[in-house]
């Protein structure tokens, strides 16, 4: 029987909230989360990472000191998680860091992604071997880079066929489908909550919509859904990745200006809803599903977990709570096992998904 081996996963996601972190117990292919911990942005560090999303002034010497800031949170995050699960550093193998990304360009001409949160710091402030730069590599293979965790989805839920698939609605909504020879099947379908998000807070002045309940104030204005299902993003076929640099306000903003009256902001708010609902159902038009299980914080918004039941019943919308990981720590946990995977020298990307040229191992190495 072999030894239990403990690793750590770090994400900071699409929403610039905070650090998710988990510490995740291998024995014997079983996996188990043992803590985790949600280490948030200090203000100024959240509009710092948010104003380089976007082309600006001074940006090398501006991502210069934010790689540094957000390094330095994702390392306070692995130490407080650590301790939570009552082990020293010298027990963790390593560090999974997916870090921060603030651009992610899969088709263009010339194709990159980055992530920034400087894994030489990392390591030298856990003390701990952190692997990062996951989604480079698979890039270089003529990839998207994404979505990288339908495989774990498929190691953590223990998935075959065609019966569930797995949708994790963070800033972007991605989607993992299992067809009946277990070949996977993975994309980003679009917008999950960073319209809502963003629509949000400069409405409210708040980070997102509890419950949806603001949207649940307003009504569909089917001109503006239109008009947003009209982007040749959801029509694309897969393989394909996207983010926040895409759909985002001024990609919003473009469309309202094409409406012939002025649309209420809660009625904005409850199209965007329906936007990241209708995208979801219809990427999975004429998929035959008993259940299609949802994290991230999408799985928290009550309104679009009842609008996805509407939308794709029979099949029954479920948290991944259900299959046994809570929704919020699915994504850290993915990349604690993608480290593993770089540590034991074998690949973590899944080409069906990612449309790479084969599998590749993936990340940086950074011993502590």
């Amino acid at each position: 029987m072999s030894e239990t081996r403990f690793f750590v996963g770090l994400i900071s996601g699409t929403s610039v909230d905070g650090v998710d972190a988990v510490v995740l117990a291998l024995r014997n292919n079983q996996l188990d989360i043992l803590a985790c911990h949600n280490e948030p942005y200090a203000e100024p560090l959240r509009l710092a990472v948010l104003s380089l999303c976007q082309p600006g002034i001074s940006e090398i010497d501006r991502l210069g000191v934010v790689d540094r800031d957000v390094a330095d949170t994702f390392a306070k995050a692995a130490l407080i998680v650590i301790e939570k699960a009552n082990l020293k550093a010298g027990d963790i193998e390593a560090i999974g860091s997916h870090g921060q990304t603030i651009r992610h360009r899969p088709s263009e001409a010339k194709s990159f992604t980055l992530q920034i949160g400087d894994a030489n710091r990392i390591a030298e402030l856990t003390g701990i071997t952190t692997i990062a730069d996951f989604r480079r590599r698979d890039i270089a293979a003529g990839g998207q880079g994404a979505p990288l965790t339908p495989a774990f989805h498929r190691v953590a839920f223990g998935i075959s066929g065609n019966a569930t698939a797995v949708v994790n609605i963070g800033g972007i909504s991605n989607i993992t489908l299992f067809d009946d020879s277990n070949t996977l099947v993975g994309f980003d379908s679009g917008p999950g909550n960073t319209l809502m998000d963003a629509w949000t807070r400069k409405h409210l002045d708040q980070a997102f919509d509890r419950d949806g309940l603001w949207a649940d104030s307003g009504r569909v204005d089917e001109d503006l859904l239109e008009r947003c299902l009209d982007d040749p993003y959801f029509s694309a076929p897969a393989p394909k990745s996207t983010g926040p640099e895409y759909f985002n306000l001024e990609w919003l903003d473009e469309r309202l200006d094409m409406l012939p009256n002025q649309a209420r902001p809660e009625d904005a708010q409850r199209t965007l809803l329906e936007l990241t609902a209708r995208s979801i159902a219809a990427a999975l038009d004429n998929e035959p599903l008993a259940q299609l299980a949802v994290c991230g914080g999408g799985a928290k918004n009550t309104s679009l977990m009842a609008r996805l039941s509407e939308l794709l019943y029979p099949t029954h919308v479920i948290t991944t709570a259900a299959l046994g990981i809570d929704p919020d720590w699915v994504e850290a946990a993915a990349f604690a096992w993608l480290a593993s995977r770089t540590v034991d020298g074998l690949p973590g990307n899944e080409p069906s998904v990612t449309g790479a040229a084969g599998y590749r191992i993936l990340g940086a190495v950074f011993t502590g």
